[in-house]
């Protein structure tokens, strides 16, 4: 191994440790999904399906009226995507029905209100302005108020929540320039101050949703590393006020899509931070970062179910009016096709952001892996549904919503929906990071009963221990993993689910020993092989998701026994699904993973340059503006010929 070998290598280990030791290590509640990837359908933890505080939902009925009484009237995304900027008269208004607390406590100025309602409020505002949805959500789900209400004193509660309730917007600054998803090389520090009353702040922080416009934010630094300690520096969370001598916003950034939104790079250079608002304890920045995160994701898989709400009511309508070929385009199989999809998984979007809700609401579920699941699954499902409808929408779906009004057209804003709807894939972990983070909780397990055999860094003393446990305990565990009931007459309950359910009960089976077999055969390869694991987090995934849309079904049924049309959907939503988890499971070691990798690494080298020729390299700069175009004029052209000047 080269010496550049190495120090990627030890970069990798660093990384992967400081990852794990941010891990809450501890399930003190029921995990659903992990019962799921560990071989169980525990439908007893959601059935009877978690209720709903009558007195909560009534208030948060009369909020949410309200609000969307506002967003009609007053929240123009055309036109905030057109003038890249959410006027203040609007986020003002947002903050005087309490739009800006909507979870914050009574007692400290909020609203009060759970995570369903909060879900509720981010459909109705982002269905006008995915832009003006993501100041909420950046401010409450991954803000300051997340983290301060979980981890703040009561003094720092008393002194912040009543502000961030009123209004004044928050933001999380964790990301910067050479960090993305790997804190191990974060170099924004903070030191104390010789008098111990201040925390000295520097470094710079990119992409912080809220930043430019936020009057309070949460900051991720390096302190110093403690007595004892290996040297390296653990990272802490912070309380900074942006009107602080120091913080500077060097940079708007501008995106493909939500143009309105307020991001950018913020840099601090030796601010004084007191010392007590360091946020929770020194060195649980990143820790507090993964709790809040767990939460935090749920608003997301809600943004992406309203898009699917609306992408489908915009296909529908134009289906059902777009004539060719003597019939609504709708009544054209390939349309059909694409509408049925649509509408079985718009359902299922929805049913995820219920389930998840409750869940939350509930108080008695670990739902990291719930809240991971529903971030990835309804970001890509979202996506596939707003590209569809731009497709069925064919010219008209391409065309921006002004360009559609000038001409007399119904400006459906399906072109902006779809550059808004991209970087929900991205937002709050990608989808690449959210499959690792599911797939290292997923097999958490089995890693508790045979991580050292797994170990590359393991002794050969330990790993035979390992061995000697795991072969134990696999003695009783791999064959109860075949033992599967779920059979009829089981789940007979749910009706016409009930086939579906027990599929989700025999196939979880399937999923745990098919996770067994991949850690048999790659050993501590297995981490590497991260198509392999991604395969295996999408068929858990679907499990949840059949499962979440039974029940949601299932419950509206039974609040509105008149109409089944919710069970239509979920039948059909769950024989896709099943398609999808049969063909995971054919490839899961028949693939081609190997050859592509290889191929990969070969272009990585260059040995395929020749294949990027033919075109001006994406690198070049722009050309040199000319003479008159310095100027602004065009006197510099020459006349056309034939003019007679």
């Amino acid at each position: 191994m080269s010496d550049a070998d190495r120090a990627t290598h030890a970069s990798e280990q660093e990384a992967r440790q400081v990852a794990e030791q941010a891990r809450e290590t501890e399930w003190e509640h029921h995990s659903f999904a992990r019962e799921l990837f560990d071989g169980r359908l525990r439908l007893d933890l959601l059935d009877p399906f978690p209720a709903v505080d009558p007195e909560e939902e009534a208030r948060a009925k009369e909020f949410l009226e309200r609000l969307e009484a506002f967003a009609r009237e007053h929240i123009d995304g055309d036109a905030f995507d057109r003038e890249r900027h959410v006027p203040e008269h609007v986020l003002r208004g947002l903050a005087e029905l309490g739009a800006f607390g909507i979870k914050i406590p009574p007692e400290y100025g909020g609203l009060g209100l759970s995570q369903r309602s909060y879900n509720k409020a981010l459909m109705i505002v982002g269905s006008r302005c995915a832009t003006t949805g993501a100041y909420l959500s950046a401010h409450q789900s991954i803000g300051v108020p997340q983290p301060l209400i979980y981890f703040g004193t009561e003094e720092q509660k008393q002194k912040y929540l009543p502000r961030l309730a009123k209004g004044a917007i928050s933001a999380f600054a964790l990301t910067e320039p050479e960090v993305g998803s790997d804190p191990a090389n974060m170099s924004t520090t903070a030191d104390l101050s010789e008098d111990g009353r201040y925390w000295i702040l520097n470094g710079e922080k990119l992409w912080c949703t809220n930043g430019p416009r936020a009057e309070i934010i949460v900051v991720m630094a390096r302190t110093p590393a403690p007595e004892g300690s290996d040297g390296r520096r653990p990272i802490s969370a912070f309380i900074v006020e942006t009107d602080w001598e120091g913080v500077e916003v060097a940079h708007e950034c501008s995106f493909m899509g939500l143009n309105a939104l307020s991001n950018g790079v913020l840099r601090f250079n030796n601010v004084k931070v007191p010392r007590e608002n360091l946020l929770w304890k020194e060195g649980r920045g990143l820790k507090l970062a993964l709790i809040t995160l767990n939460t935090g994701r749920l608003s997301l898989p809600a943004f992406c179910a309203a898009a699917g709400k609306g992408a489908l009511q915009v296909s529908r309508r134009w289906a059902a009016e777009r004539v060719q070929w003597g019939a609504p385009v709708g009544k054209h199989d390939a349309i059909a096709q694409k509408l049925g999809w649509m509408a079985s998984h718009t359902f299922a979007l929805e049913s995820v952001v219920e389930v998840t809700s409750r869940m939350a609401d509930a108080k008695k579920f670990d739902i990291r892996l719930e809240a991971a699941i529903a971030k990835m699954w309804n970001s890509e499902i979202g996506w596939r549904i707003v590209d569809d409808t731009v497709q069925i929408r064919g010219g008209r779906g391409y065309e921006r919503a002004d360009s559609l009004r000038a001409r007399g057209e119904k400006p459906y804003p399906v072109e902006r929906m779809f550059r808004d709807m991209r970087i929900n894939l991205i937002f709050e972990g990608s989808s690449e990071i959210m499959r690792l983070f599911i797939a290292r909780e997923a097999v958490d397990t089995h890693l508790s009963v045979a991580g050292d055999m797994i170990d590359p860094r393991a002794p050969t003393g330990r790993r035979l221990a390992a061995l000697l446990r795991a072969g134990l305990h696999y003695l009783w565990w791999f064959p109860s993993r075949w033992l599967s009931w779920g059979r009829w007459p089981r789940y007979a309950k749910y009706g016409p689910l009930a086939e579906h359910l027990r599929y989700v009960h025999r196939t979880a089976g399937k999923l745990a020993r098919s996770t067994f077999y991949a850690m048999v055969r790659f050993g501590p390869g297995l981490e590497k092989r991260q198509a392999v694991l991604g395969r295996l987090v999408e068929v858990g995934a679907e499990l949840f998701v059949q499962t979440a849309t039974c029940l949601w079904a299932h419950e509206r049924l039974r609040q509105n026994p008149g109409d089944r049309s919710p069970l239509t959907l979920a039948d059909l939503f769950c024989r896709h699904s099943r398609g999808r988890i049969q063909d995971r499971f054919d490839h899961l070691f028949a693939n081609h993973d190997a050859s592509t990798y290889r191929v990969a690494q070969r272009a990585l080298s260059g040995e395929f340059a020749w294949l990027e020729e033919g075109i001006v390299d994406v690198e070049a700069p722009p050309p040199a503006p000319t003479a008159a175009e310095a100027t602004g004029g065009r006197a510099s052209e020459p006349a056309p010929v034939g003019t007679g000047d």
